[in-house]
């Protein structure tokens, strides 16, 4: 393994240990100590890489983005079917946030009042959520009386309520809670003849790839 190989090794293992050292504690009670010893490597390998606590919550913060930018992708304009891509999307992200810490500590840190970082998983959840209602109300897909921002607030803060209390107990991270929540929303949400192709527990190619 070369030299290079090697740092960039080190360096997304001490990634990965600040993220489970934030998820666990937050971000202001976690020490630098800490994270290079879950890493297994000293306090002077961790500054090479990382020049203060900020920094190594950043790169946690923009490793996170990534992902959630992978699961929730930029809704393309006329693709259809905008509900069932977001009740999908959100199936995608609970699996995922259950499986991921670097993105579970990403959204933690989004509302860590000690950690002022450039990332903001959680606005560009509650965004993202907001595009594709705009979409779905651009189709006629949603039920009469339903407003855009009314619907974003209510499915944006509901999902992040399921993220914060999945850190303890993660079965709200499950398809049969992502599940409950849109078979009781999707009614009021859609429109009535659109109700029976939407599948609340999501669509057949994602519930193969989801566990129970």
């Amino acid at each position: 393994m070369s030299k290079q190989q090697r740092a960039e090794r080190t360096r997304q293992t001490l990634i990965l240990a600040a993220a489970e050292v934030f998820d666990t504690d937050g971000f202001a009670p976690s020490s630098l100590t800490t994270i290079s010893t879950r890493a297994g490597v000293s306090n002077g390998a961790l500054h090479f890489h990382f020049v203060s606590k900020n920094a190594l919550a950043e790169a946690v913060g923009d490793h996170a983005m990534a992902s959630l930018r992978q699961i929730a992708r930029p809704r393309e304009a006329g693709q259809g079917r905008s509900l069932q891509l977001l009740v999908d999307t959100t199936h995608a992200l609970a699996f995922r946030l259950g499986d991921d810490v670097i993105l579970r500590a990403g959204f933690g840190l989004s509302s860590d009042a000690t950690w002022k970082g450039s990332t903001d998983l959680r606005q560009y959840w509650v965004d993202w959520v907001g595009d594709v209602l705009t979409g779905a109300a651009a189709e006629g897909a949603l039920a009469e009386g339903v407003a855009v921002e009314d619907a974003k607030a209510v499915i944006a803060a509901t999902t992040v309520g399921f993220e914060a209390m999945g850190r303890s107990q993660p079965r709200w991270f499950s398809r049969q809670m992502f599940g409950k929540f849109w078979g009781l929303l999707l009614p009021r949400l859609a429109r009535a003849d659109a109700l029976g192709s939407l599948k609340p527990d999501g669509s057949p190619g994602l519930v193969a790839a989801l566990p129970l």
